[in-house]
């Protein structure tokens, strides 16, 4: 794979890390429901957040296929940059989530916190709940979940608290299993998406940094919903399927 990463791989479970023909395969084998597994670039193992290495103004720009499309590859994937807000055996404590990358996610999950944007799928998206205005609404989070089960006041008072989360998705309209050119362009307080040189999504909001790069595929799920439905866990995931990178390109703006 052609980078100008310093990447170290992470196989958890059934995960595999593995290089061929100048491609990097992030692989899951045979992923059963009865564990985690995931296989898992990145460049900021052992770091303090602190020290992550990314801020924005940058442009990533990475070339990817998946093994299978969107209606059958299981598990979650992407690549981008996040604030890995859970570091199981690391000295780091719980953080709530940044992240502005590539993101797929298979039923179950369900992750619908962008209005009009299905829970799963494969999308261009942000997400930044270390923001004041996600702290100032937090109090008022169990009032939320009723009012937001009532369509009409969900219509009208979720974009306040999709705008508390940074939250800015839309789905990719391009063939998950297919070669195709990914750029993200993370600004200050904003970032363009494109797939092939087309832009398919501005967010107009962004997370700031620092943030670290990952890619990764993993046989896990996640729900949450305004309407107050949360759950996860692990997926059966038959058989091989994989995410492949021929490159992953950092510039600074």
């Amino acid at each position: 794979m052609q980078t100008n990463l310093s990447l170290r791989p992470l196989e958890v479970g059934v995960g595999e890390v593995a290089e061929r023909d100048g491609l990097v395969y992030l692989r899951l084998r045979d992923a059963t429901r009865a564990a985690y597994s995931n296989a898992q670039l990145d460049d900021y193992a052992g770091l303090p957040r602190s020290a992550f290495a990314w801020r924005p103004p940058l442009r990533l720009t990475v070339r990817a296929r998946a093994s299978h499309p969107a209606d059958q590859l299981k598990g979650t994937a992407g690549f981008g940059f996040w604030n890995s807000p859970l570091s199981p055996g690391l000295r780091r404590l719980p953080r709530l989530p940044r992240a502005v990358w590539f993101f797929f996610s298979s039923p179950p999950s369900d992750m619908a916190l962008a209005a009009g944007v299905p829970g799963p799928g494969w999308k261009a998206a942000t997400f930044n709940a270390m923001q004041p205005a996600f702290f100032a609404l937090a109090p008022l989070a169990p009032l939320g979940v009723l009012l937001m089960r009532v369509p009409a006041l969900y219509r009208r008072l979720w974009p306040v608290g999709q705008r508390a989360l940074g939250v800015s998705e839309a789905l990719l309209p391009v063939a998950l299993d297919e070669w195709h050119t990914y750029t993200l362009e993370w600004w200050p307080r904003r970032a363009a998406f494109f797939v092939d040189g087309a832009l398919v999504h501005r967010a107009p909001y962004a997370p700031a940094g620092p943030l670290g790069f990952v890619a990764w595929l993993d046989n896990q799920y996640a729900i949450v919903t305004p309407q107050g439905r949360f759950g996860g866990g692990a997926l059966d995931a038959p058989g091989a399927q994989w995410l492949a990178l021929e490159s992953a390109w950092v510039e600074r703006l």
